[in-house]
C-alpha cells in the first residue's frame, strides 16, 4: 500500500481507492445496485474536483483472516475465501440463493479481502497520528454482515473488523473507547450484534425503520436495542417511522441525541459506516440528504477524537448524489473550503417523536438525557442547528402558524369527518408541483404537519386500511386491465377466460367510482417470455418516461389507496395481506414530486416502479410498470416477445369495448407495440 505524492496539504487526509474491488459484480444482473459503477462514479467525482492531488492516496491490502476471526467465524471466512474459486464455479450462485441479497462471482472473494483490508490499514494510520483522518471508497459494503453470515450485499463487516482489530491487536495505540457511526439509510444489524455486549464500542445508527418493514426488517433496529450486560447503554438506535427524512431531521438528531453522548463518551477515535442511501434520489432509500447534510454532520464528528475520523464506504445506489456526498465529507476534512448553504427545512414531527423517545429509553444509562427537552423547542417552527439555519422572516413563520392551526384546530376530536378532511388537504398539497431545491416553506411545514396530525389521529382508528379506504386515486391500466372483467378480478377476486391463475381480490371489494380513458405520451412494448397469469408470450409494459412522439391507451379506475395497494402487490404476484401500506402517503408525496419511483419492497417484481401521470379530477393519476434499469435489461438481453393469443384477445377486449379503437385498430395499435425494439 504506497501512497501517492501529494501537494498542499493543511489537514492530512488519507483517501483510499482501488480498481480491483470493481471485480465483484452480480453475473446474473447486470444493473444491480451494488455495482462496480459505484466507487467508479465517486472516484471520477473527485478527480474532477481536484481532490486526489490534496489528499495520499492509498491502494488497497487484503485482510488477514486473523484480523477477520475478531468478529467472524472461521466458517464464514472459509466460505468467503473460497467462494470465488474454479471449485465453486457450479454451486456459486445456488450458494448466494441461501443469502439474504447476497451474489458472488470469480472476483467476489478478492473485493472483500482488499475492503477490510483497506479500512483496517487507514484505521492503524490514522489512529497512529500519521494522518488526521481517512476516507476509505471501499465495496462491497460491510455493515450488514454479521458474524457467521452474509447479507444485505455485504460479505465482511469492514468497520466492524477495523474496530476489533485496533481494540484487540493494537493496545499500544491506547484507544479504549470507539464511537461507530452509522448513517446509512438501513440498520447496521450486523454491527450491532458484534458490540452488542461491549461497552468499549458505542455504535449508534440512525435508519430508516418503518415499524420493522423496512430492511433489514423486524425488531433489531428499534430504539429499545439497546445492549446487553456491560455494553447496555452503548448501542443507539434512531428509528425513523418512514421515508423522507432529510437535513434538518438528521441534524435534529446529531444536535439532540448524537452530539450529547458523543461529549459524555469522549471516543478515541471515530469511525463512520458511511451509507449515502439516505441521500436524496437514492432509489432504495426514500430519503432526502443533501451533500451540504452530509458536509455538516462529517463537520460535527470532527469536534471529537482531535479529529481522527475514518469515513468507510457503505450503500448508496444514485451514482450523482453519492458522488457529490462523498465530495462534500471529503471536502469537509481538508477543511480547506468554508460550508456554506442552508437545507431551509423543517424536521418531521415524528422525528421529534422519535428523538423524544430514544432519550427516554437512553436515560438510565446516560445522565445527560434525564431532563426532556422543552416543549416549545420540540413544537418550534424553525429549528436552529447553525446560524445559516435561522429564518430571517418572522412574518412567515406567523403566516405558518395560522395556516396550521386554521387546517388542524379540530383534529382532537378524531372524528371521521376531520380524518377526511385532512387527507383532502394533505392531498392538494401533495399535488402541488413543487421544486425541492427552493419549495416554499409555508406549504413544506403545512404538508408535514398535516400528515403527522393524519398519523397521530389514525392511531385510533382499526388499522391503516380504514384511513386508506378514504383517499381516492386514479389507477391507470395500459395492459390486461384495460378490460374491466379482468381488473375487477384484482377487486373482486377470480379469473376470466384465458387466465391461468385465480387472483385473491382486494379487502375492500367495492367496485370503481369511475371509468375513463386517457391517451398518455409513453412507449408501450411488451417483455419477458412467460408469465403465471398468462402463460408464453410477453406482457404489457409502459416506459416511465414521457415521450411526446408516442402515444398509449390508459384506461384509468377511481379506486381508494387501499386498494390500490392491493393491487399493487397481486400485480407484483403477492399476497393482499400486509400490516402496513407497501405505498404509503410519503411514497405518493415522492412520486408527486418525482414522477416515479421504484419500491424498494418488491425488487423482484416485474411491476414495481410507481410512476405518477399527473391528475384528473385533482386526483393523482397513477400505474405501475418497470424501472429504468429494466428498460435497460430488456435492451440488452430479457426477451421482448409479442404476447400471447390469450392476452392479447383480452387487450383488444378493453380497447373495442372502451370504445377507444376499432378491433382492427386496437390490433394493429398491439402489433406494432410488439414489434418495435427499444
Amino acid at each position: 500500500m504506497e501512497p501517492n505524492s501529494v501537494k498542499n496539504i493543511g489537514r492530512r487526509v488519507a483517501l483510499l481507492y482501488d480498481e480491483r474491488m470493481c471485480k465483484h459484480w452480480d453475473p446474473e444482473d447486470k444493473y444491480h445496485p451494488e455495482s462496480p459503477e459505484r466507487i467508479r462514479a465517486i472516484w471520477k467525482k473527485l478527480e474532477s474536483a481536484g481532490i486526489p492531488e490534496r489528499c495520499v492516496v492509498f491502494t488497497a491490502k487484503e485482510a488477514k483472516d486473523k484480523y477477520l476471526e475478531l468478529v467472524h467465524t472461521k466458517k464464514h471466512i472459509g466460505l468467503m475465501r473460497n467462494i470465488s474459486s474454479k471449485s465453486f464455479d457450479s454451486r456459486r450462485s445456488k450458494i448466494a440463493s441461501r443469502f439474504n441479497s447476497i451474489y458472488f462471482n470469480e472476483g467476489s472473494s478478492e473485493a472483500a479481502y482488499l475492503a477490510a483490508g483497506s479500512v483496517i490499514e487507514v484505521s492503524e494510520k490514522v489512529a497512529k497520528g500519521e494522518y488526521n483522518s481517512a476516507v476509505a471508497i471501499v465495496r462491497p459494503p460491510g455493515y450488514h454482515a454479521e458474524p457467521d453470515e452474509a447479507m444485505g450485499f455485504c460479505l465482511f463487516n469492514n468497520v466492524a473488523v477495523a474496530a476489533s482489530f485496533l481494540l484487540n491487536e493494537r493496545p499500544e495505540l491506547g484507544l479504549n473507547k470507539i464511537l461507530i457511526v452509522d448513517w446509512d439509510v438501513h440498520h447496521g444489524n450486523g454491527t450491532q450484534k458484534m458490540f452488542w455486549r461491549d461497552p468499549r464500542v458505542l455504535f449508534f445508527s440512525v435508519h430508516r425503520h418503518d415499524f420493522g418493514s423496512f430492511y433489514p426488517g423486524g425488531d433489531e433496529g428499534s430504539l429499545n436495542m439497546v445492549g446487553e450486560g456491560l455494553g447496555a447503554g452503548y448501542n443507539i438506535n434512531v428509528p425513523w417511522e418512514h421515508g423522507q427524512c432529510g437535513d434538518a431531521d438528521y441534524l435534529a438528531v446529531w444536535d439532540h441525541i448524537l452530539i450529547p453522548v458523543a461529549k459524555a463518551y469522549n471516543p478515541d477515535i471515530v469511525l463512520i459506516s458511511g451509507g449515502f442511501d439516505a441521500a436524496i434520489g437514492d432509489p432504495l432509500g426514500g430519503c432526502c440528504i443533501t451533500p451540504y447534510g452530509y458536509s455538516i454532520m462529517m463537520k460535527k464528528l470532527t469536534e471529537f477524537a482531535g479529529g481522527k475520523i475514518i469515513l468507510a464506504l457503505e450503500g448508496g445506489y444514485n451514482l450523482n448524489s453519492i458522488s457529490n456526498s462523498v465530495l462534500a465529507c471529503v471536502e469537509a476534512l481538508l477543511e480547506d473550503k468554508p460550508i456554506i448553504g442552508s437545507p431551509e427545512a423543517y424536521p418531521f414531527a415524528s422525528s421529534w417523536r422519535v428523538i423524544q423517545a430514544v432519550r427516554q429509553e437512553l436515560s438510565p444509562f446516560w445522565p445527560i438525557f434525564t431532563e426532556e427537552l422543552q416543549e416549545k423547542e420540540l413544537l418550534s417552527r424553525t429549528y436552529t442547528f447553525e446560524p445559516l439555519l435561522i429564518s430571517n422572516s418572522e412574518s412567515d413563520d406567523e403566516k405558518v402558524e395560522a395556516t396550521i392551526i386554521a387546517a388542524t384546530e379540530d383534529l382532537s376530536e378524531s372524528s371521521e369527518a376531520n380524518i377526511s378532511e385532512v387527507h383532502d388537504i394533505v392531498q392538494v398539497l401533495s399535488l402541488l408541483k413543487v421544486d425541492d431545491s427552493n419549495m416554499d416553506k409555508e406549504v413544506a411545514l403545512t404538508k408535514d404537519c398535516l400528515s403527522e396530525c393524519l398519523e397521530q389521529t389514525s392511531e385510533t382508528s382499526d388499522s391503516w386500511r380504514s384511513d386508506y379506504a378514504k383517499i381516492d386515486i386514479w389507477y391507470g391500466s395500459y395492459g390486461s386491465n384495460m378490460w374491466k372483467p379482468r381488473f375487477l378480478c384484482y377487486i373482486e377476486g377470480g379469473q376470466v377466460e384465458d387466465m391461468q391463475k385465480t387472483c385473491p381480490g382486494s379487502k375492500d371489494k367495492s367496485l370503481p367510482k369511475e371509468t375513463m380513458w386517457k391517451i398518455v405520451p409513453h412507449r408501450l412494448f411488451f417483455g419477458h417470455s412467460h408469465s403465471r397469469t398468462w402463460g408464453s408470450g410477453g406482457v404489457a409494459f409502459l416506459h416511465p418516461e414521457i415521450n411526446i412522439d408516442e402515444k398509449a391507451y390508459l384506461c384509468m379506475y377511481k379506486i381508494t389507496l387501499e386498494q390500490f395497494n392491493d393491487v399493487l402487490l397481486q400485480e407484483n404476484r403477492l399476497t393482499p395481506s400486509v400490516a402496513s401500506p407497501l405505498f404509503d402517503l410519503s411514497a405518493l408525496d415522492l412520486v408527486v414530486k418525482n414522477r416515479s419511483m421504484k419500491l424498494e419492497a418488491l425488487l423482484d417484481g416485474w411491476y414495481s416502479n410507481v410512476v405518477y401521470l399527473g391528475t384528473e379530477q385533482e386526483i393523482p393519476i397513477l400505474t405501475m410498470t418497470c424501472s429504468l434499469a429494466d428498460i435497460e435489461k430488456f435492451k440488452s438481453g430479457v426477451p421482448m416477445l409479442p404476447p400471447s393469443e390469450g392476452y392479447e384477445k383480452t387487450l383488444v377486449k378493453g380497447l373495442v369495448e372502451g370504445k377507444q379503437l376499432t378491433q382492427g385498430e386496437a390490433e394493429d395499435y398491439l402489433h406494432t407495440a410488439a414489434r418495435r425494439g427499444l
